[in-house]
């Protein structure tokens, strides 16, 4: 089994995306294998649009993985820009098949970022959220957190629902939105002992 590392993030559009880029970058320097998966994205039209910005850069980085499909990256793709739960209506999203979907990945790799949708508490089935899949899938674990007011509390609460479940995990700030003022505002509570996505990503890579 390669390395499996799955990226969440307090909530939708903090920058996901962008730390599993970013990530796949790095250990492709250290000459690692890379490979990603999206296992669900909703509000696809066409052509699941994060999914395949990952997948075009994975295949740059590792080209064992041009004999694949996007829809092996992205097996669940539903239109409706909604939690999985609500867009995929009346189909029933399976864990044992997303699982064998990694494993064939994993034949061209050494490492997998994996990328969520949304946040923690993002339902999927009705009882089954997006924080149980980092169980499922055996991962270790990226939070990615906002650097805008009102992240601080954002941020506790997803490390809260974490170390509740004894999910052990790196945490990082994207600073993006507010960034200018994050310094005065937000990072005197993290009291500097924070890693951010665009200062620190080779120590955030050797973390997880």
């Amino acid at each position: 089994m390669a390395k499996r590392i799955f990226i969440t993030a307090t909530n939708t559009n903090v920058g996901k995306t962008y730390a599993t880029a970013l990530l796949l970058k790095e250990f492709a320097a250290q000459g690692l294998h890379v490979g990603v998966f999206k296992p669900i994205e909703t509000g696809v039209e066409g052509t699941p649009a994060d999914g395949k910005k990952l997948f075009d850069l994975a295949k740059e980085l590792n080209p064992l993985l041009r004999c694949l499909s996007l829809k092996s990256i992205v097996p669940y793709q539903f239109r409706l820009p909604a939690a999985p739960y609500v867009a995929k209506e009346k189909h029933t999203i399976n864990i044992d098949f997303l699982l064998s979907k990694l494993e064939a990945i994993e034949e061209h790799c050494d490492l997998v970022l994996i990328e969520g949708a949304g946040g923690l508490m993002v339902p999927i089935e009705e009882d089954l959220f997006m924080v149980d899949l980092i169980a499922a899938f055996e991962a270790s674990v990226l939070l990615v957190c906002p650097s805008r007011l009102g992240g601080i509390n954002d941020t506790l609460l997803s490390r809260y629902l974490l170390e509740s479940k004894k999910i052990a995990h790196t945490w990082a700030i994207n600073l993006y939105e507010d960034s200018e003022s994050f310094e005065k505002v937000s990072a005197p509570f993290y009291k500097n002992e924070f890693l951010s996505l665009q200062n620190d990503i080779k120590t955030i890579a050797n973390k997880l």
